[in-house]
This record gives structure tokens, sequence and C-alpha cells, in this order.
């Protein structure tokens, strides 16, 4: 009644405005029941989606195997495992890469043809080196890589006082040990897993990598003359640590076949240890002499021929106090030791060069040159 009486009372913009309320009320409701329908709808789609696509309660949609895969970047159809894209990327992305040192190829490239020879005449038997790959590896994920059983051998480089590492896989090592001790060819070589080598087989090995040693040295010379020398061999990559496992190295693998036999070796050296030659590695290859420009030399030899250079004839030497030399007027006479026999000296600069007697020639005071004066050498330097 209490409503009826309220709507008599009301005027009739108050009735209109009321019904216009009533009329957005009631095409509210109308759209969120047309929602709940069309949520239902979605909600049956979704269902018989569910096949191709997983969602968890809050509705997201779950990543595959593969996808996360691609998004972490763990490829493995990718050779030498690194990955062009995804998280991988970005890590690797950070790691100083190999083809910075473009001397390091030319180095390699001359190890490998005298390894070919140097282990030939080690083995009397027809040896091909070849070199498979150089690449940037971290220390750390190479050391976890490294397949066992194997001989790490630290070495040394004494000129630059660091270490690097040379990986002998153990198909090269029994392959080695057949042909030192005279194995027939075309025997596969026989290979006893499980077991800890023998000391001839240590000493076998060690000796075939202070060969490969030399032979890098070698490799080194025409660029910076160094000395490899073995410091100790290990089956343990843990007692092989030579740097920390985050820093970047050069890895360079090499292939060894001896006929039906053969297997890998592996020279590994850190960035650290190349360190003290990283401006000549940088340069450029030019020819045989590593980066020296023949042209330029000649050029700058024959500018260097036609410079002109003032020597001066010191003609006496003689030492007065300052006082004296202050009081001395035009006309003043100095007396000097130097005789006409004496040899006078020509001087470039404050440096002595030559020697020679003093004479006339077409009216002019002139000195014959006779002795070259050799530079002289500073004991402290």
């Amino acid at each position: 009644m209490s409503d009826e009486v309220d709507q008599e009372q009301m005027s009739d913009e108050e009735k209109a405005m009321m019904e216009e309320w009533e009329n957005m009320a009631t095409d509210e409701g109308d759209d969120s029941s047309e929602d709940a329908s069309a949520e239902a709808g979605d909600g049956q789609e979704a269902q018989f989606d569910g096949e191709e696509d997983e969602f968890d309660e809050s509705g997201a949609r779950i990543l595959d195997q593969d996808e996360i895969d691609s998004l972490l970047g763990f490829d493995d159809d990718l050779e030498g495992g690194e990955s062009s894209s995804g998280v991988m990327a970005l890590i690797n992305s950070a790691m100083v890469n190999y083809e910075r040192l473009p001397m390091l190829d030319i180095v390699f490239d001359r190890l490998v043809r005298l390894m070919s020879t140097s282990l030939r005449n080690l083995t009397s038997d027809n040896v091909e080196v070849s070199l498979d790959q150089v690449s940037t590896v971290r220390f750390g994920d190479y050391m976890n890589s490294i397949p066992l059983p194997a001989m790490l051998s630290v070495f040394k480089a004494e000129e630059w006082d660091d270490h690097g590492l040379m990986v002998t896989d153990s198909a090269l090592i029994y392959s080695v040990v057949d042909v030192l001790l005279g194995g027939r060819k075309g025997t596969p070589a026989v290979r006893v897993e499980g077991r800890p080598y023998t000391t001839i087989e240590t000493k076998l090995v060690e000796r075939m990598v202070g060969v490969i040693l030399n032979d890098l040295s070698s490799a080194f010379d025409p660029l910076s003359p160094v000395s490899f020398s073995m410091d100790r061999i290990e089956t343990n990559p843990r007692f092989a640590t030579i740097t920390q496992s985050g820093n970047a190295s050069v890895l360079a693998r090499f292939r060894v076949d001896m006929g039906d036999r053969g297997g890998r070796i592996e020279v590994l050296i850190p960035y650290a240890t190349l360190e003290p030659i990283r401006e000549l590695l940088l340069q450029m290859f030019m020819g045989e002499k590593f980066g020296r420009d023949s042209i330029w030399e000649t050029h700058l030899t024959q500018e260097l021929y036609k410079t002109d250079v003032k020597l001066q004839a010191v003609l006496g030497e003689t030492t007065v106090p300052l006082d004296e030399m202050l009081n001395w007027k035009v006309g003043t006479q100095i007396m000097f030791n130097t005789t006409t026999d004496d040899e006078l000296e020509l001087r470039c600069g404050n440096f002595p060069m030559f020697r020679g007697p003093v004479g006339q020639k077409q009216g002019y005071t002139a000195v014959r040159i006779e002795r070259y004066i050799p530079p002289e050498v500073d004991e402290d330097t």
C-alpha cells in the first residue's frame, strides 16, 4: 500500500525517470544472461580443445617439453651444443668469441702440419692429423663434458707464466700404445675399460704429449717465442683445474688417424694464458711473416734514407767557472788542448757518431771520417 501511495504522490517527471531506471536494470539482466551463456559455450569449446592445449587451475596454458627446451635454448640438433636462441643464447653472448683472435687459426694450422710430421717420426706409421673445430668454451662446462677415461696433461707456458690443458681420449691412448709396442696394422686396438692406466701406457702417452708440446711451441715461435713444458698428467678432471670454472678458454679439437686406429686430442688454452700476446693475436695474417707489411717497410726505409741529419764537429771542449764566463768580452781568447794532429769527434745531437782528422778542402775546414763510434750500452738496461 505504501508503494502505491508513493507512486500516486510522484510527479510525472519522477515516474518517467523511474521507468527509465527499470528499463536499464532489465537490459543489464539480459546482458548478464547472454555473458553467462557465452561463457558456458566457451567452456564447452575449451573442453573440446583440451586435447591439444593443457590448462592449469588459473586458466594458463602449460608448455610441453619441446617448448620449454626451445625457450631455454637447449636444442640437441645444433652441433657443438651452442644455441642461437633462448636463454642460453643470452648467456653465451657474454663469452668472448675466439674469432676476435684471428692469428689463432694460423697457429693451429701450423700445429697440424708439424704434428703430422713429428707423429710419423714417432710411430713410424702413416699418421694423418686434421683440425676439427676451434671454439670458445667455459672451462667448467668443458671439464664436465670430458668423456672418461682420458688422460689430462697439464702444461705450462714458461714465458707467459700460465698453464694450459691437453686431453687425450682413450681411443688414441690405446692406439698409440699398440703402435709403439709393435701391434699389427689393420688390427684394432684392444680396449680394457674400467681399469686405471698402467705405468707403461702413461709413459708412452707422456712421450707423445712431449712431442706435441714441442710442435705447439714451434707453431707459436713466428708470433712470439714460448716454451711449453708438461707439468703433470691427471686422470681425474677435478685435479686438472688450471683456472676458474667461469673463465673463457680456446678449445682446439684435433683428429689423429693411424690407418684403422686413431683418436682425438683436444688442446684447451685459457684466455688468461694468451693475454701477454693478445695484441699479436689480434693482427691479421699478411703472409708467412705473420702480419708484417713488406711494402710499408720498404717505403719507410727509403724515406729514412732521404732524411737530412745534422752533424756537429767538436773542435774542442773545456770547463770554465761561471764567474769567469760572465767576464768574457769581445776579443777574449779561449785556449783548447786540441792540436792539428788530433781527431775530431762528429756528433748527431748528443750522440757521438764518427772520428777523423781535420783538414781543408776548397777553402773550407773539413773532417775526414775514418772511424765509427759504437753506441754505449747502459749496464742497467
